[in-house]
């Protein structure tokens, strides 16, 4: 027995000679294993029966009336009724609590106190989501695993592209097999620039072909032009490219009907044509007018080819990121229905917050709150949404324009030419019909 507490008494000197504040940084995940989750989770035991009552989430039986003779007495419930919580389950970074919520609750008090659990268990931030009726999900976070948004692992796949980390430690992935379309705001030095390079950088070692329309004459995407099948650097080029695309993909409509599928997807590997991704960098730019009737056409043209496109693209083979500093219903009626098509968002700090309302605020009113609380000091960091329709803050890895376009000159040779868009460019008239 002695040698035991010999044994416990030296680990307990390392630890607190150092060796604990080793292992946390050489190894958050094993450290929050053995110091952090314990010691959060005997707070959320100790602190759970008081912190409820104090942020009125308990409920009571009885009426707050009751009537004693001819008297009728008001007052508190002597014993309240505390919502019931799970153990506590350990995350790699943090753990969580699921709560059965008491009749009459819905989780926007409990959404109200996450700043009060917050504090009461010492952790970094807690986030409240509704996994089913009458269940919410507690998540504490025992660090910021976005303060140092080191390189995360995920599997590699076609048209899916690891561009940062979640909040809950875990990988953000963009799966455009999964979420077809996406839009993308966020100012300037928020991070929206870097989260396109990285996005460019992960696919172009893939067989997917790029295409690139950026109205500030390239100066976003020119960079990364060895890559890309085409790029647009003005809304003249943009008619036409876009114009290009849609041929291209009545062709492949063809293609699936001729082959009796639904989708190419299901065509044989041999005849199945390769997938674009279509990246629109600034896209107000194609959507403002500046009065003249050449503008005003090209600008409702450029609407109206957009639109079809990520209306008929998802089941060809043709998807569309689409960014933007700042994307509102200002810009036309066409803009909210290019938004309403496109499921997958991310938000970055923005300026006005119509913009946020624009990218969130179909989803989930607390995320474009989530969104407006980015602070100039977190580049990268945003609000992404996932393919089960919830919400999360995420960081993009870091990765400098230099790093990005030495990637796309790496593999220029595997930079498929597409003859609609070749012609498109060039001015060649098109037998196809549009």
């Amino acid at each position: 027995m002695s040698a035991a507490l010999l044994v416990l008494a030296a680990v307990a000197l390392v630890w607190v000679l150092g060796g604990g504040e080793l292992l946390r940084r050489r190894c958050p995940v094993g450290h929050w294993y053995i110091a952090g989750y314990p010691l959060a989770a005997l707070r959320v035991w100790s602190t759970w029966r008081r912190v409820t009552p104090l942020n009125d989430l308990t409920v009571n039986r009885r009426p707050p009336r009751a009537l004693l003779g001819d008297l009728v007495v008001k007052g508190e419930a002597l014993r309240p009724v505390i919502p019931r919580v799970s153990f506590p389950r350990a995350t790699r970074l943090g753990l969580s609590v699921t709560v059965r919520m008491c009749p009459g609750q819905t989780p926007a008090v409990y959404r109200a106190a996450a700043d009060a659990f917050t504090h009461a268990w010492k952790v970094h931030a807690v986030r409240v989501t509704s996994p089913e009726r009458g269940l919410v999900r507690l998540t504490a976070l025992g660090t910021d695993p976005l303060a140092r948004p080191g390189l995360a692992t995920a599997p590699k796949a076609l048209l899916s592209a690891l561009v940062g980390i979640r909040e809950s430690g875990r990988a953000w992935v963009l799966d455009l097999l999964v979420v077809p379309h996406w839009l993308i705001t966020g100012a300037t030095r928020s991070g929206k620039s870097t989260l396109l390079a990285r996005l460019i950088a992960e696919l172009a070692p893939q067989d997917v072909a790029l295409v690139g329309i950026d109205c500030k004459g390239g100066m976003e995407l020119g960079p990364f032009g060895s890559r890309l099948s085409a790029l647009a650097t003005s809304r003249r080029e943009a008619v036409a490219l876009l114009g290009g695309l849609l041929i291209e993909l009545h062709q492949r409509a063809r293609l699936c009907r001729g082959g009796d599928v639904r989708s190419i997807w299901e065509l044989s590997p041999k005849v199945r044509p390769v997938p674009i991704v279509v990246i629109v960098d600034e896209v107000a730019e194609l959507y403002l007018s500046d009065g003249t009737r050449t503008g005003r056409a090209e600008a409702e043209q450029c609407s109206t080819m957009l639109l079809r496109l990520v209306q008929l693209g998802a089941a060809l083979g043709i998807h569309l990121v689409v960014a933007g500093q700042r994307v509102g219903s200002d810009l036309g009626p066409g803009v909210t229905a290019l938004r309403a098509q496109l499921g997958g968002r991310i938000c970055h700090r923005v300026h006005d917050p119509g913009t946020a309302e624009m990218t969130l605020g179909d989803l989930d009113k607390d995320a474009v709150a989530a969104a407006q609380s980015i602070t100039s000091g977190e580049p990268g960091v945003a609000i992404c949404t996932g393919p089960d329709g919830g919400w999360e803050r995420a960081r993009s890895h870091p990765l400098t324009p230099e790093e990005a376009a030495a990637t796309a000159a790496r593999y220029a040779v595997l930079t498929p030419r597409l003859r609609h868009l070749d012609r498109a460019m060039t001015g060649e008239q098109e037998g196809d019909d549009i």
